[in-house]
């Protein structure tokens, strides 16, 4: 945190005709200074008179005064050092400060009380236009972005962002607006405007949406909730000459408008390398009800669970499934069905090449599971402990999982045996290296189990790179 000024809390000079002191003394006498030091900061009461904020241009006050206002309810000198800390991390969340400093001073003027404190925040804005360049890791795929951001448009931490992506199998542009509710920044309302052209080769598919979004994120007890609604026009073609008769006749435009509620619950430790800790995210959309010519119920979840053992290595444990409805007797689009198998998931296996397939082209499945069992260790003698050899893990894997269409007349007996039949799964390990906090990549050598008629396995080295891992 910022400067912190207060009176002189030293003690008063020794005086005497011996001044000499034994080096072990002055060791004592040091730590008891220190120990009354800390004594006297966590233990004499203070009252924070004034909290200040300078630097405000465009900034409406209403904003801030929700951020800071737990300083005035600190006790102590320690209290207030930690309130005014947590004050300023609040600040620089909100994305519209470049620097925030703290300033902790005695009360001046008429009304200043003997114990009396004022806290100033002095804040630097950012630019009312700024531009970003950067690349993107997606799921096996990288990308290069182009952003302009107009941060704080109308003072209250408001965000308007146009985007341009430029990936090896996606481009995209978008326009979205951010607002976060007073006092809450967690529950906040997104409005995105879009087009996103992607080309899927497994299953010589190219789709091109133009569409637009709202979204309304907001935590509730432990869990954190987002509810959104999707209005897309989907313009699905072939993507080579070769293209199956399936592929061909999902060809052509369609509609589609969806609800959508996500809820998630994370206490990981690290979203990449995590120590500890769970995750569990459950996702329904449905489609058809509002307008469009897509009509379904869509439900899948998300669970990880990791647990710490000796020598630093990590076990985890994740799972994945979940079950497509059409609606109205129409079947369901390619667009919208699961996908499973590559390095990103059952590993060993091609990219979304298991489950039903046309002529070498993959169809996707309206259910699927996946379940995968890790085991993460430091790399042998620990080369680069404490700095660059912590960016790498040592990687054991089993993975599993099966994807298909079901007859929804069977019932749920018929409907788990065939989940469970032809199961294909992997073995195997490799090398995992952290980017930063968002994404990781992985070398594998993997040997395939279980491999089905029409499967495209990767037998032996497999190389992977994406921010959502099985």
């Amino acid at each position: 945190m910022g400067t912190v000024h207060a009176r002189s809390m030293d003690p008063l000079p020794m005086h005497g005709r011996d001044m000499a002191v034994h080096p072990d003394d002055m060791i004592e006498v040091q730590e008891a200074e220190q120990e009354t030091k800390q004594e006297i900061l966590e233990n004499k009461d203070v009252v924070v008179q004034h909290v200040n904020i300078e630097g405000l241009g465009r900034t409406k006050e209403d904003l801030l005064g929700h951020e800071i206002s737990e300083v005035f309810d600190a006790k102590n000198l320690i209290d207030v050092m930690k309130k005014s800390h947590i004050a300023r991390q609040k600040l620089l969340r909100l994305g519209i400060f470049k620097e925030v400093e703290v300033v902790i001073d005695t009360s001046e003027g008429a009304d200043a009380l003997p114990n009396g404190l004022d806290v100033t925040f002095e804040v630097t804005e950012m630019k009312r236009l700024t531009g970003s360049y950067n690349t993107m890791v997606g799921n096996n795929e990288g990308s290069m972005v182009l952003g302009v951001k107009l941060p704080n448009v109308f003072g209250r931490a408001e965000k308007l962002t146009f985007q341009f992506s430029y990936g090896t199998k996606e481009t995209s542009y978008g326009l979205s607006f951010f607002k976060p509710q007073l006092g809450n920044f967690e529950r906040n309302l997104t409005l995105n405007l879009y087009k996103v052209t992607g080309q899927f080769p497994w299953s010589s598919l190219k789709e091109t949406d133009r569409g637009i979004s709202t979204e309304l994120s907001f935590p509730l007890w432990r869990t954190n909730h987002t509810l959104k609604w999707e209005g897309v026009w989907r313009e699905l073609s072939c993507l080579a000459r070769s293209a199956s008769f399936a592929v061909r006749e999902e060809s052509g435009h369609t509609l589609k408008s969806a609800l959508s509620h996500t809820m998630s619950i994370d206490t990981r430790n690290s979203a990449i390398f995590p120590k500890k800790g769970a995750l569990l995210r459950i996702n329904q959309e449905l489609a058809g009800y509002t307008a469009g010519d897509a009509s379904f119920l869509k439900e899948d979840f998300e669970l990880q669970v990791n647990r710490q053992l000796v020598w630093d290595s990590v076990l985890s444990a994740s799972l994945w499934g979940g079950c497509l409805f059409p609606i109205g007797g129409s079947p369901s689009s390619i667009a919208d069905r699961f996908y499973l198998g590559g390095p990103t998931s059952v590993r060993g296996f091609g990219m979304y090449s298991i489950g039903p397939q046309s002529e070498g082209d993959y169809l996707g499945g309206e259910a699927y599971w996946a379940g995968g069992l890790h085991l993460y260790t430091p790399l042998p003698f620990r080369p680069g402990r404490g700095g660059f050899g912590d960016l790498f893990r040592t990687h054991f894997f089993l993975n599993a999982g099966n994807l298909c269409n079901l007859n929804y007349g069977e019932g749920q007996k018929a409907h788990l045996q065939k989940l469970v039949e032809c199961l294909r799964w992997s073995y195997g390990a490799g090398i995992v290296l952290r980017l930063g906090n968002i994404a990781r990549l992985e070398l594998n050598y993997c040997i395939p189990m279980g491999v089905q008629s029409g499967d495209r396995i990767c037998d032996g080295v497999q190389f992977g790179a994406g921010i959502r891992f099985l």
